[in-house]
């Protein structure tokens, strides 16, 4: 492939924008009512999704080229403010653990934890392809792509069905939460 050849697709151009829109939301989670929040989740995670989906393995080769940006720091202010939003209502049932096989009791995973988990993926990218050369950016998105399909794509679903859960229930809609 040559190098001058740019692989900055509008699909893989509406990704980088939809990972700093995700960023901005999880960051801005404490303005929301757990309702928006939720509503907000709903409407990027299914986007995001997709968009990852669609985005090739060009190749590269090099698939470890995202630089660590979000501190634990951050991490953990983000995660608490978020696990706050929803109160007793951050817990779910994981069905799809691996370790669920072999286990009698149910395994309970965190919505804030893994919203959390997905933001760090996609703030370090943002921030390694920030202001960076196409060259460096094509690298970048290989790095993603081949994370989604490996780890992060299974999070953003499971997410996904647990907020849909919240959402639809009527939980997040009751006046005294």
């Amino acid at each position: 492939m040559e190098s001058s050849e740019s692989q900055l697709t509008p699909n893989i151009l509406a990704f980088i924008a939809l990972s700093n829109e995700y960023c901005a939301a999880m960051e801005n989670a404490a303005s929301s009512t757990p309702a928006e929040f939720a509503q907000t989740m709903l409407r990027l995670l299914p986007r995001i999704y997709i968009s990852a989906s669609d985005i090739p393995n060009a190749g590269f080769g090099d698939n470890d080229f995202i630089e660590p940006s979000m501190d634990e720091d951050m991490y953990n202010a983000v995660n608490s403010t978020v696990s706050a939003l929803f109160g007793e209502h951050d817990t779910y049932l994981e069905v799809f653990e691996e370790d669920m096989k072999f286990s009698d009791t149910p395994i309970a995973a965190s919505i804030a934890e893994g919203l959390t988990d997905i933001m760090q993926v996609l703030y370090n990218f943002v921030e390694t392809v920030r202001n960076a050369p196409n060259a460096l950016i094509e690298r970048a998105i290989d790095t993603i792509a081949e994370d989604f399909r490996n780890y992060w794509s299974r999070i953003l679903c499971n997410q996904l069905r647990a907020i849909n859960a919240l959402v639809h229930s009527g939980v997040l809609d009751q006046e005294n939460y």
